[in-house]
């Protein structure tokens, strides 16, 4: 059952046919093969319970706040100020590309809205400071996964609500590793530019004087951050309600830059609805897939078959990093959260791992999926905003923060108390 499961899966992808559809198309061949009851009947229920979700509506509110910011322009103002700071380490601006990331995940809360941002503004300094385009393209590709783990995350509110994890806690637990996997990251760009010098292009020098004239430019994501993510650990504001008051404050920023115009809240409203209209297609289908593994019992025969194949814990924990490795590499980063967290969390969880902790574990593994070809979306985020030159560039650049992922993925099982530290204080 598990192997015609996948099997159909891959075939549909294979036809190029949209993941949402494959999803339910899968979902609907699987309740006229295993099943005699009618499911396809509870669509429609599940449609409306899982989009009336109180939850979800963080979704959109957080993508609407990404899109102000990028439209206030203030993304180009961070990324200046940031290279103030960073620009003297070896590889100059590559380091920005890194701290303006991680600085923009921490208000976004998007992975591809992360990559497209900072893209945009760090492309066209390839030229201009000589530096190694394909090694310059991946710190952009690699720097916008960030948007996944660094809270606030839409994909941990996504993984919270499919595996009735506290998402606050999983909050707390992405702060640690998000931020440690960006030192990671220019800690790679560091050893590349000693290996290769000439790969880092013009050396900065910058003033005390203009670092600190530069902080004013950090202060409104870090505003925006403490807004966010500080309403929710005050108790005033639950996730959704904070996402809200981000929606605020980016609009005030808007504002205060003169920035704010109908013309620009009609294209940030546009762009969410978009966003929103295709997240919430793939949640309805992937739920109501998942209600028909549960139903013909792939689901439990899963775990069943995982745990009676008497490995310990950690060797098994290990086949399934490996496999989700294999996974992302030709699934797209949503829809294989919303596949596979509800069919393995089951298993972690009855293997003794904490859902907290494999929550990060698989953020990670997300970011991995975003960055690994042939299906890695922020790869072909980076080479849209290129417009010129061979896809392979980008690839091959992007490649040695894998490595460096699976570094971050080493780090989360021998110590786990990277992801767990801060929920156990707080909690």
């Amino acid at each position: 059952m598990l192997v015609k499961t996948l099997l159909i899966l891959l075939a549909l992808i294979g036809l190029a046919v949209p993941i949402a559809a494959s999803l339910g198309w899968l979902g609907l061949i699987l309740q006229f093969t295993d099943s005699a009851m009618p499911l396809h009947r509870a669509i429609s229920d599940m449609a409306w319970q899982t989009s009336t979700d109180f939850l979800l509506v963080a979704i959109p509110m957080f993508v609407m706040m990404g899109e102000i910011l990028l439209r206030a322009g203030i993304t180009e103002r961070m990324y200046d100020g940031i290279v103030k700071w960073v620009g003297w380490l070896p590889g100059g601006l590559m380091h920005s590309n890194i701290g303006s990331s991680a600085l923009f995940a921490a208000t976004s809360g998007s992975s591809v809205a992360t990559a497209a941002t900072i893209g945009t503004v760090a492309v066209p300094q390839i030229e201009k400071r000589g530096y190694n385009e394909s090694l310059f393209l991946g710190t952009i590709a690699a720097g916008g996964t960030l948007g996944i783990l660094i809270p606030p995350s839409i994909n941990l509110i996504l993984y919270g609500l499919l595996t009735n994890t506290s998402v606050p806690e999983l909050y707390l637990a992405g702060f640690i590793p998000g931020f440690l996997l960006a030192l990671l990251f220019m800690g790679t760009i560091v050893v590349a530019c000693m290996i290769k010098p000439e790969w880092g292009g013009e050396k900065l020098r910058h003033t005390w004087g203009e670092r600190l004239r530069a902080l004013p430019a950090l202060i409104p994501p870090l505003g925006i951050f403490v807004v966010v993510v500080g309403s929710i650990y005050a108790g005033l504001a639950t996730p959704t309600e904070a996402a809200a008051l981000g929606v605020v404050a980016s609009m005030l920023l808007a504002a205060i830059n003169g920035k704010m115009s109908i013309d620009m809240m009609r294209q940030a409203i546009e762009g969410t609805m978009r966003t929103t209209a295709m997240i919430m297609l793939i949640i309805i289908a992937a739920v109501f897939l998942n209600f028909v593994l549960s139903i013909i019992g792939l689901t439990q025969a899963l775990t069943d078959f995982v745990t009676g194949l008497g490995w310990t814990p950690m060797q098994t924990m290990l086949m399934i990093v490996a496999v989700l490795i294999l996974i992302g590499c030709f699934m797209e980063t949503l829809s294989m959260l919303l596949t596979m967290a509800p069919l393995i969390t089951p298993i972690v969880v009855a293997l003794g791992f904490d859902p907290v902790w494999f929550g990060i574990l698989l953020m990670v593994l997300l970011e991995t999926a975003l960055i690994t070809p042939p299906i890695g979306i922020n790869l072909y985020v980076v080479q849209g905003i290129r417009k010129s030159g061979p896809m392979i560039d980008v690839i091959k650049g992007a490649l040695p923060f894998v490595v460096t992922m699976f570094v971050m993925l080493g780090l989360l099982l021998i110590f786990p108390n990277l992801a767990l530290w801060l929920p156990s204080l707080f909690y």
